[in-house]
């Protein structure tokens, strides 16, 4: 299976959402404009999806609505709670792994959570650094992703790289 890493796109500053529920925060028209881009150019590295599941947080689900709709996906984008920071990693991987029908999922979320869910499936723990930008990809690939079975990542890509494939 491949599992594509997605951080959420650029969202309304936390500054200008003070005293409003964190969880409700949406994307900018900004990150609404480089997230097509960004799936535009997924898509032009051949880069497809079977599934899509989202944090619940508003950012994310637009995120991922974005992806879905990119990629004409039939399905709505799944939600899921063990997307929500601070997760729960093993949790999180029983939901993978319900899902190993499909060849290919991706998980849309939040940092620094990611980026430790990262280091998790490939090292066992924190000892990987990696930072996910906003709007950032990882595709990590293995065979099940069970205790003990660790995954590769096949490459991580800024949404930068994602944007420039288009030019």
């Amino acid at each position: 299976m491949n599992l594509y890493i997605v951080r959420h796109a650029i969202a309304v500053d936390r500054e200008d959402f003070e005293g409003k529920d964190d969880s409700q925060r949406p994307l900018t028209n900004r990150g609404r404009r480089k997230m097509k881009k960004i799936a535009r150019g997924l898509r032009q590295l051949g880069v497809r999806f079977d599934m899509i599941l989202s944090s619940p947080y508003v950012r994310a689900r637009e995120t991922a609505e974005i992806l879905a709709a990119e990629y004409k996906m039939k399905e709505k984008p799944g939600l899921s709670e063990k997307l929500v920071p601070p997760g729960n990693f093993d949790q999180l991987i029983d939901e993978i792994n319900a899902a190993a029908h499909v060849g290919s999922l991706a998980l849309v979320g939040h940092e620094p959570m990611l980026s430790e869910f990262i280091s998790f499936l490939t090292v066992g723990g924190p000892g990987l650094a990696v930072t996910m930008k906003k709007g950032g990809v990882c595709c990590l690939s293995a065979d099940n992703f069970g205790k003990g079975q660790r995954a590769t990542v096949e490459w991580l890509l800024t949404p930068g790289i994602l944007v420039k494939l288009l030019k």
